[in-house]
């Protein structure tokens, strides 16, 4: 953190803010300074601020809060595990959802009565006002803080016009309770759609006040939960690296936490185990399986001198390793931060209902004290005039604009939930109409991830299950993944393995050992050469053939002679290619991204009907490809399933997770794909669009309804009474609309759209 008055950058986590309007207050406020720039995200509750020389980090926190709101420098992620985290998700979100239901619960009954007159028994008004009052001030109080905090500091929001418009309904009820007629035994509620003039004394309003309290909190319990999962990609990042590790002092092996160990410590890695941190081989061979952070399908062969990055696991044999990078040094924490990075700079999710506000609420409340001046000018007597300022704040009370969001993407989370579909939140919608472009990871997205038996080649008189038999049954000994791919395969195509005897593992080689009484090599071709084995020119270029194609080959000999030659390679999922095909129907250019080789990529990319090939690149270089694309204009989806693939999944426009991969990779998405299925991604965007497009239909019938009403409402021709009706229709209309959404069908099996 810079402090004092050094010119310099800095990133503060703001508090207290309610809607995009606040988020928008705080950045004029701090662009007042001179000198000052400063962009505040609401979605993730954070300000990047640069400041010149003479501006301190003290008096950016000053303005911030001068204006209403918190702010502090972000704390460092702390994994879920570490006890020193703080609050959980369930404990930020337990008061609300405590506050949530309680004013749920309490009014429905509220409604009930006043909507269905055979419930209204007698004194049924007085049971409504002890039903409403809990929700009003205990289930409202959050609306009526942050409208109080707003006024304090000549602001108006959203808060603002729900906390104004239940105030005042509550308040004219009590009013009509305690000295109108409305308390009176024997009170009826019926509906009267008259545009006839009426002083309202004989009404009470109390659904109004109970029902719009309760929406609106539901409305914010699910925008405040989509918001908590912001830090959880950095969190699940964390969680990859080891905890403990075995290092070694004056000869003895001790096991330390991994925060313990010092730059240039050597430390033990055993088969199976994560390294602990970035660092040197200095003893030991192994194959470490680094698919978790570079996507690499094959696992590397490691020896003497070569480098090694934390949170890979070692696949084969023991290792020594000198730490070289411990820390926030470290390739992982690199990655924490590109993820980090990437989420805080993403566009900010401007909610329509937040923009609209940001004009119609001042209107509202002008429009309100301007009838209720009208009236009282012109003799119409203060019941009416506080009847037309009510009717006028109930009718704009923002019900079915705050219903617009939630319910929409209640009802399109949950079709998608059934599908294998999993949207975060709105602002994953906004970005799904205008995407042109989606980068798709090869190794884990597009194929399996899983190295796979392709093809055996054998020499004249040598049979394909006789080498699987003798092959299978020595690599079945062996722990090296290429080897089990083998084993594998060889049992599911050959049947019966033979035993191996004598097995030894040869360093970067391969292996060997006696099988049914023949002595078996299996590895590079220069172990069946130190063994005068030679491949034939037939074998030679099924080598070379493989090698063109990105594939793993292995040569098999025995009994003297180089007998066979066996590729294995990852696997194209079955849907990879249909998928494909979809996304071109809906208008996308399809790039394969992988940070495999050219010969790899070119391989997959033609199987599945891609271009455009990026190949050998590095989780950074993902995220500046990722950049490129977006600095061209073009909106870009991203589809991966791995750690490497977490920064380019927040940095893009639209990012889809494989659910068969990584936490992180999940957690840094917008979009996450349960079943693992490409295929998917395209009903994602389809339900994704749909939704949306729901979202903005609620939208603009509210503002229409609001817009139409509010002239009756002023001139006296809507009561109160009928202003809560219509505005209880509107709602419904909302909701009704919204559930069109569970009608949504997929794709078929064929690639056809469902109607």
């Amino acid at each position: 953190m810079t402090t004092g008055t050094t010119s310099g950058r800095i990133e503060l986590t703001i508090g207290g803010m309610t809607c995009a309007s606040c988020a928008a207050r705080v950045e004029r406020k701090l662009n007042k300074l001179e000198g000052v720039t400063a962009s505040v995200n609401y979605a993730t509750e954070k300000a990047k601020v640069e400041y010149p020389e003479g501006v301190s980090t003290e008096d950016l926190i000053a303005t911030v809060e001068q204006a209403g709101y918190t702010a502090e420098p972000p704390q460092p992620p702390r994994s879920e595990r570490d006890p020193a985290a703080g609050e959980t998700e369930d404990d930020t979100l337990r008061p609300l959802r405590q506050r949530l239901f309680t004013s749920v619960a309490l009014a429905i009954p509220v409604v009930a009565m006043a909507m269905i007159p055979a419930l209204q028994f007698t004194y049924w008004q007085w049971l409504s006002l002890t039903l409403a009052a809990p929700v009003v001030v205990y289930g409202g109080w959050p609306f009526h803080k942050a409208a109080w905090t707003n006024l304090r500091h000549g602001a108006a929001t959203m808060d603002t016009l729900v906390s104004l418009g239940t105030i005042a309904a509550f308040g004219w009820s009590l009013w009509a309770l305690f000295l109108g007629s409305a308390g009176e035994p024997g009170m009826t509620h019926g509906f009267e759609f008259s545009m006839t003039r009426s002083d309202g004394s004989a009404n009470i309003y109390l659904e109004a006040a109970a029902g719009v309290t309760a929406f609106i909190l539901a409305g914010r319990y699910f925008e405040a939960r989509s918001k908590r999962r912001a830090g959880a990609a950095l969190r699940a990042l964390l969680e990859l690296g080891a905890k403990e590790v075995s290092v070694v002092r004056d000869g003895q092996e001790e096991r330390i936490p991994v925060d313990a160990l010092a730059e240039g410590d050597v430390f033990v890695v055993r088969p199976g185990e994560k390294i602990a941190t970035d660092g040197v081989v200095t003893e030991g061979t192994s194959a470490v399986d680094a698919s978790m952070l570079t996507g690499e399908s094959v696992p590397v062969e490691v020896g003497p001198g070569d480098t090694v990055v934390g949170a890979t696991v070692n696949a084969g044999g023991r290792l020594l390793v000198r730490a070289t990078r411990i820390g926030a040094d470290t390739q992982l924490a690199q990655m924490a931060r590109l993820v980090e990075e990437a989420q805080t700079g993403k566009a900010e999710a401007q909610r329509l209902a937040d923009r609209i506000s940001g004009v119609f609420v001042p209107v509202v409340i002008t429009l309100a004290a301007a009838t209720l001046g009208f009236w009282l000018g012109t003799g119409g007597g203060a019941a009416a005039a506080f009847t037309a300022a009510v009717a006028v704040l109930i009718i704009a009370c923002p019900c079915a604009l705050g219903l617009a969001t939630p319910t929409a993407l209640m009802v399109g989370t949950g079709r998608g939930a059934q599908l294998g579909i999993l949207i975060k939140g709105p602002e994953v919608l906004e970005s799904t109409r205008r995407i042109d472009t989606i980068v798709l990871d090869k190794t884990g997205t597009v194929t399996t991830g899983t190295m796979v038996l392709a093809e055996v080649r054998t020499t004249e008189g040598v049979t394909e299950e006789e080498v699987l038999r003798l092959a299978g049954a020595l690599e079945d000994s062996s722990e090296h993944p290429v080897a089990r791919a083998i084993a594998a395969g060889a049992r599911q195509r050959a049947g019966r393995l033979g035993t191996a005897e004598d097995f030894t593992n040869v360093p970067g080689l391969g292996v060997q050992g006696v099988v049914d009484g023949h002595a078996v090599l299996v590895g590079r071709p220069g172990l069946l050469a130190d063994w005068s084995q030679h491949l034939t020119p037939e074998l030679e270029r099924a080598m070379a053939r493989a090698a063109e194609r990105g594939h793993t080959a292995v040569a098999v000999g025995w009994d003297g002679a180089a007998r066979a030659v066996i590729t294995v390679a990852d696997q194209v999922k079955s849907g990879s290619a249909a998928a494909v095909a979809r996304f071109k129907e809906l208008g996308l250019r399809p790039i394969l991204l992988t940070g495999d080789g050219e010969a790899v990529a070119r391989t997959v990319a033609a199987e599945v009907g891609i271009d455009e090939v990026i190949a050998e690149v590095l989780p950074q270089d993902k995220v500046d490809i990722v950049r490129r694309l977006q600095g061209e204009g073009r909106t870009v989806a991203m589809a991966g399933d791995g750690v490497n693939d977490a920064a380019a999944l927040a940095q893009a426009d639209l990012g889809l997770a494989m659910g068969t991969g990584t936490d992180v990779a999940i957690e840094a998405s917008d979009l996450t794909l349960v079943r693992g299925d490409l295929r998917v991604a395209a009903d994602a965007i389809r339900l994704a669009r749909s939704t949306l497009a729901t979202i903005k239909g609620n939208l603009v019938w509210a503002f229409a309804y609001n817009v139409a009403a509010l002239p009756l409402a002023a001139v006296g021709l809507l009561t109160p009474m009928i202003a809560g009706a219509a505005m209880a229709f509107s709602s419904v209309f909302v909701v009704s609309n919204s559930l069109r959404l569970r009608r949504f069908r997929p794709y078929d099996r064929d690639g056809a759209a469902a109607p």
